[in-house]
Order: structure tokens, then sequence, then C-alpha cells
């Protein structure tokens, strides 16, 4: 009776070790579809769960939407550059990242860029940040964003007609860590405690944190490791110049310094690639 006792004991433990698991696998799948469909015009869902409990801790994907958003825009480099010239096949993989995100980091980058230079208090910057109409200081980082990102591109293709396929998948994947990884260490600004703000994941445990490291160093596997760990000490500059500019500016980060930080360390990305393969 005592081994059947026994037994019995350890089917349940056994069988309740196993929903355990499966209800935590779901969770973290239903955060995940939340990462994706915060970041991309991905369609997920509509039964998903959501809260903003559920975006906090969506940060910790952030890199993995990016590894999906860079191998979809390789997929389109590398499809285009059979038929089309290497310019507008780069211009193809551009315009493909720009339509699964909605533009959304570019958003970011035009807005930071309008409100430091066109406020001088931090309510000024973060009203013309909040503000949907784009100004001059927004529309020329756009412009110059955008042309160098495709200038670049298209210098590497141009030393290997492949070698952005890779690199898209790559670059996409750090920059987000790179954006994600400020929340982690900087606080939260909005205009008021009223103010209505797009959702933002705005806390970022040590867990998540480490999620986001590791999604990291495995991309980075996939380059020579000297290139591996240039590439990392230019993102580790441009993480910490972006912070203390945005401290500075405003005393912590937004959603926008995110976006902003996000696009400027994809190019910083590819320039030291680019200067790394010269």
């Amino acid at each position: 009776m005592k081994h059947q006792a026994d037994s019995l004991s350890s089917t349940q433990y056994t069988d309740t070790t196993n929903s355990l698991k499966a209800i935590g696998f779901k969770r973290q799948w239903q955060v995940f579809l939340v990462a994706l469909a915060f970041f991309t015009r991905i369609p997920i869902p509509e039964s998903t769960p959501y809260s903003s409990e559920r975006l906090n801790q969506a940060n910790r994907y952030f890199g993995v939407v990016g590894i999906i958003i860079g191998l979809l825009t390789a997929i389109v480099y590398w499809i285009s550059v059979q038929v089309f010239p290497i310019e507008l096949a780069v211009a193809a993989a551009i315009i493909c990242g720009l339509l699964l995100t909605g533009a959304f980091h570019e958003d970011g980058l035009a807005d930071v860029f309008d409100g430091f230079g066109g406020g001088w208090s931090v309510e000024q910057k973060l009203n013309i940040m909040k503000d949907s109409r784009l100004g001059t200081y927004g529309a020329s980082a756009l412009v110059m964003m955008l042309g160098c990102r495709w200038a670049v591109l298209i210098a590497l293709a141009k030393i290997d007609i492949l070698l952005p396929v890779g690199l898209l998948i790559v670059m996409h994947t750090l920059s987000r860590i790179c954006a994600a990884s400020l929340i982690f260490s900087y606080p939260y600004v909005r205009a008021d405690q009223d103010s209505k703000v797009k959702p933002l994941a705005n806390q970022q445990s040590q867990h998540d944190l480490w999620v986001l490291i590791a999604t990291g160093l495995i991309i980075l596997l996939l380059l020579p490791l000297e290139m591996a760990i240039s590439l990392t000490l230019v993102l580790f500059v441009v993480r910490w110049l972006c912070g203390k500019w945005f401290q500075q500016q405003l005393g912590g980060y937004t959603g926008d310094c995110l976006g902003a930080t996000q696009q400027i360390a994809e190019l910083m990305g590819y320039l030291t690639l680019l200067a790394w393969l010269s």
C-alpha cells in the first residue's frame, strides 16, 4: 500500500510539474506575441491577453522581434538582388522594414529631434515630441538617417553582394537590444501623470535584461570574434551616449528615445562593420 501511495504521489507531482511548465510556456509565448504586436504590423491572434505587466515583460523579447524583422528584410533583399541592381534591392529591404514596423522607430527618431531641437524646457520638449506633426528637425533627421542607411548598405553589398543578408539580421537584432536595455538603466519620463502617451514597456527586471543579452550573444556568434568585439564596443558607446543625452535633455527616456536609439545604433553598427570589412 505504501509503495502504491508513493507511486501515486510521484505521478501526481510529475503531472503537476508538466502542467506548470505548459502554463509557463504558454504565458511566455503570449508575452512574445505582445512584443511582436508592439513592434510590428504582423497580426497576432485577437485572443492574446494584454496588460501593462505583460508589455513590461515583453521587453525581454525585443531582440527576438528584431531577428524576425531582420530575417524578413534579408529575404526581400536576397530576392530583389537576383532581379534588380543593388541600389534597388537595398531600397526594397529598407521599405520592407518600414512597412513591417509601421516606421515605428523612425517616428521616434523624428520626434526626438523635433523635441530636442525646438524645445527649451523639458515640458516643451515632451509636448513637441507628443505632437503628431513633423517638423524641420525631425524631417532632416529622417532624410539623413534613411539616406545614410541606404548608402552604407550599398557599400557593404559592393564588398559582397550577399553581405547585407546576414548583416540586416544582425543589426536589426542588436540595435533593438541596445535600445531596450536603456529601460533598465534610466527612469521613464512623461509630461505629467495624466498625459496620454503610447503604451510603453517602462520597467525591466534583471531577468529581462539577461534574456536580451543572451539573444545578443547568440547573434554575435554569427560574426568573426574581432568583428563581434568591435561591434559590441561601438554599441556600448552608442548606448552610453544616448542615455546621457536623454538624461541631460529630459531627465530620463521616453518611447521616442528608445526608437531614436534603435535607429542610431543600427546605422552605427553598419558603419562599424563597413569600416572593419574595408
